[in-house]
This record gives structure tokens, C-alpha cells and sequence, in this order.
């Protein structure tokens, strides 16, 4: 029941929504994600964790570099069907499909270079 739970309570947001959506083509970077929902990274962060804890993405850590995916077949089923759920039922929403088109830009810019505009803004 707690995995349950921790599921619903991770999908009953629209950043964390869009940013499990944004992982369907592949993993993405912490400053990727900030540049695609236009939070502030510590906000990012909370949201991924949350995610996390629901076993709806995995994250690895390279260097200062925190990169989210989803999980591949290791994962429950339970995962597996509300991310499969998830994907069909979204994939015609306005929002998607503006970060689908987003994406392709962000993924093409280094991630230093967006960790860079975030810091800059900040200071």
C-alpha cells in the first residue's frame, strides 16, 4: 500500500508530471529539467526525489551531474503499468507536446552551459 501511495502522491503535480513525461525519450540531466519546467534547481530537485521515492525514475550521479531515467523492466509492475498508463493518456496534452519541441533544443545544449544561465539569473 505504501508503494501505492508514494505513486500517487508523485503524479498529483503538473512539473513533476511533465518532467516523468520528458524522461520517455531518454535521460535527462538535473539542469536539463530546470531548463524545461523554468524552476528554480532546489524546487527541481524536491519534485525529482519525490519521483524517486516512488520508484518512477532512477537517478545516477556523475561528478556534480545528477541524471534522471525512468526505470527500464527491473521495475514492479505497478510502475510499469502507471508509467505505460501515464504515456498514453498524456501524449496529445498542449503541454507535452510544447516540451516535446522544447526538449529537442534543451538536449542539444551542453549542460554546463545551462547551469550557467541558471546561475546567472540567481546572482
Amino acid at each position: 500500500m505504501n508503494q501505492t501511495l508514494d505513486i500517487c502522491k508523485a503524479l498529483a503535480d503538473e512539473a513533476r508530471l511533465r518532467a516523468l513525461i520528458a524522461l520517455r525519450d531518454g535521460e535527462l540531466c538535473l539542469c536539463q529539467i530546470v531548463e524545461l519546467l523554468r524552476l528554480a534547481p532546489s524546487t527541481v530537485s524536491k519534485h525529482l526525489s519525490l519521483l524517486q521515492r516512488a520508484g518512477l525514475v532512477r537517478m545516477r550521479k556523475v561528478g556534480r551531474w545528477h541524471y534522471y531515467r525512468l526505470p527500464g523492466p527491473e521495475a514492479p509492475d505497478i510502475v510499469q503499468e502507471v508509467l505505460d498508463w501515464l504515456m498514453r493518456h498524456t501524449e496529445r496534452e498542449q503541454i507535452v507536446v510544447s516540451d516535446a519541441a522544447r526538449l529537442c533544443c534543451i538536449r542539444e545544449t551542453d549542460p554546463a552551459q545551462l547551469t550557467n544561465c541558471y546561475r546567472a539569473t540567481r546572482a
